[in-house]
């Protein structure tokens, strides 16, 4: 096909593995790069951390195509609309675009296929975001799943990911390039006040950025990834969650680095390989169950008595719960955009069991400050921290915050970075300063209720509260 192409970027910001960008520049002879800044159409417009690394992203995605002599055209508006309009102004004659598998983002894409068809440009969409197209594995009765050690086993029958596509060494460009906005045209990133300080000191957004942290965590982490990956007080995961969320990475890119390094590292690449298919389950349930964003999987859990408590939810919000593990993971979240996932566990059922409030606002806190804010997964991972999801924790599972660090922080080392008013505690009570003594607490310069706060509520008798609460659900 002669002609221009448009290649319509969303959450896929990279050249390399890029399926949609590939085509367009073998099947045609120009390729116009789009973004288009979309806020109206989906009830999951991007929350502040996102936006911040969307900027970010598309400034590194843009140099790229620039030292190839291309360059990234930015549009704001109901993509149909401006889809249509860069058709007619340009005399596209295709559009291709990487798939997309929420509810909003579907329904836009077909109507927007179905319209480029009736116009006789070529439409075409493409996988780059799973391993694993979610239609393609189904359970013996043809159905989808939802417990993820079958779906874990299937996965292993199936062929291997296919091998990442390269970057392109060139792009076609048009003799004329269509009006864009620029990126400070959108405001992405805070002015008033500028709380991004910690985002920037512990992230660098772009294809680079990923490239770069694969590299480091396959050299570095992979070896102790099966022994270190629950210890937020050490470097032992990927960190690569905010490049997938964003597409500066593909998940083909990750599988294939990680399998070279098998032979040579062993069982903590089959551990980190699961962890990939993790995700690749939640994005299986989003496609299968389009609600799950917003309701319960299990319908019995429509009727659980919810507490609606806003002073406690703003101190969890805060990291002013007065549980150490608690407040270290909240306050690691609002500084960096980023939150250990042993911690996301904890966090999260101290919120819906100690505190019995609805998943929905962990879901939507999370939403607005990870810079990984990634639907499928947010969705999927609160419902199966509340009970109330596919493969779900079951109900009686309920994290005992001191315990977990204890046993996953022992020396504390992790709440003292994030909670600095307790680092003079000893390790014996960093996790339970209402344990210490009035002299320990002195010697520290602790005064709980001044300093930090009294613990929110009693676990033990939460725990109890939460227990008979599942209980009146139970079996239904």
């Amino acid at each position: 096909m002669s002609g221009t192409a448009i290649v319509w970027f969303r959450r896929d910001l990279r050249l390399a593995d890029n399926p949609a960008l590939t085509a367009a520049i073998e099947r045609a002879d120009c390729v116009l790069p789009l973004f288009i800044l979309d806020d109206e159409q989906s009830a999951w417009r991007p929350g502040g951390a996102s936006r911040w690394w969307l900027h970010h992203s598309l400034a590194s995605l843009d140099a790229s195509l620039r030292h190839l002599g291309s360059r990234l055209i930015l549009r704001r508006g109901p993509a149909s609309r401006i889809i249509a309009e860069l058709v007619r102004d340009t005399g596209a004659r295709a559009v291709y675009w990487n798939r997309r598998y929420d509810r909003d983002g579907r329904a836009i894409d077909t109507r927007i296929k179905s319209a480029l068809k009736a116009q006789d440009v070529d439409a075409d969409s493409f996988n780059s975001t799973l391993l694993f197209e979610p239609w393609t594995m189904t359970t013996g009765a043809g159905g989808p799943f939802k417990v993820f050690t079958p779906f874990l086993k299937a996965s292993h029958a199936v062929p291997s990911p296919q091998a990442p596509l390269p970057p392109p060494r060139a792009i076609g460009s048009p003799r004329t390039w269509p009006v864009s906005d620029t990126l400070d045209d959108w405001a992405l990133t805070p002015a008033r006040p500028d709380w991004a300080g910690g985002l920037r000191a512990a992230w660098q957004p772009g294809e680079q950025g990923a490239l770069q942290r694969l590299t480091d965590f396959v050299d570095q982490a992979l070896p102790d990834y099966a022994t270190r990956r629950d210890r937020p007080d050490v470097e032992g995961t990927s960190q690569l969650s905010p490049y997938l969320a964003s597409g500066e990475i593909g998940p083909r890119q990750i599988w294939h680095a990680v399998h070279l390094a098998a032979d040579r590292i062993g069982k903590s690449t089959e551990t980190f390989l699961k962890e990939l298919t993790w995700r690749e389950f939640a994005y299986h349930l989003l496609f299968h169950h389009d609600t799950l964003p917003e309701a319960n999987l299990r319908a019995s859990f429509d009727t659980f008595p919810w507490r609606d408590d806003r002073d406690a939810l703003h101190a969890w919000q805060r990291g002013r719960t007065g549980i150490p593990i608690v407040d270290a993971g909240m306050r690691q979240l609002w500084q960096t955009g980023w939150m250990h996932n042993r911690v996301r566990m904890i966090v999260g059922s101290f919120l819906v069991k100690n505190l019995m409030l609805h998943w929905r606002h962990g879901e939507d806190w999370f939403w607005d400050t990870l810079v990984d804010a990634d639907l499928a997964n947010n969705a999927f991972n609160w419902q199966w921290i509340a009970g109330s999801g596919a493969d779900a924790a079951p109900y009686f599972r309920i994290f005992n915050p001191v315990l977990q660090g204890e046993r996953f922080d022992p020396d504390g080392a992790y709440v003292r970075t994030y909670v600095p008013e307790l680092a003079a505690l000893p390790d014996a009570v960093i996790h339970k300063p209402w344990m210490a003594g009035p002299d320990t607490l002195d010697r520290a310069g602790i005064a709980l209720g001044r300093d930090y706060p009294e613990p929110i509520v009693d676990l033990d008798t939460s725990r109890k509260r939460a227990l008979a609460a599942f209980a009146t659900i139970k079996g239904r």
